[in-house]
């Protein structure tokens, strides 16, 4: 492929594996956040003296977003496209598009799957706003499989040895 794009096998695979990183798992964190969101501006209409609390339960997942881009920036940087490392290997960008995929598909999936608990905690600070803690506590854990998502992919990145 390198007489298409004038880059190495190795780099385009590891551009596609950062690119399913931040893709995904920011379409997860956009998707989660637009459902809190939506159901936070109901409760805002009726009492605007809310919105800090909600604010919180907002941003809980858009942090899917935050990891895939790490692991993109890591990877883009692994393959000398950011830097005067090596130039990978074919094998070696098939590694790091592996590296990519774990925290672009978890990414998607808690992110979509957190926003869905925090818009239900949207209801619970809606009618009992001293309840915020335990309406984050609910929505936080879901994070746990996106930071084992993340996890997966940093220690897949870290085994990548190029140069």
């Amino acid at each position: 492929m390198e007489f298409l794009t004038g880059l190495s096998d190795g780099q385009f695979l590891a551009i596609l594996g950062a690119s399913i990183a931040i893709l995904f798992a920011g379409m997860g964190s956009a998707k989660g956040t637009s459902l809190v969101g939506q159901a936070a501006a109901g409760v805002v209409a009726e009492d605007s003296s809310k919105f800090g609390k909600l604010l919180v339960l907002q941003l809980l997942p858009g942090t899917q977003g935050l990891y895939g881009f790490i692991v993109a920036f890591l990877i883009l940087s692994k393959a000398g496209l950011l830097g005067a490392e090596a130039i990978p290997t074919a094998a070696q960008g098939f590694q790091l598009l592996a590296s990519g995929l774990a925290i672009g598909i978890v990414g998607y999936v808690s992110g979509v799957y957190q926003g869905k608990a925090a818009a239900a905690g949207v209801g619970v600070v809606a009618k009992k706003p001293e309840e915020l803690g335990k309406a984050i506590t609910i929505a936080a854990i879901v994070e746990t499989y996106a930071l084992l998502g993340l996890l997966v992919s940093f220690l897949a990145y870290n085994g990548v040895q190029i140069g």
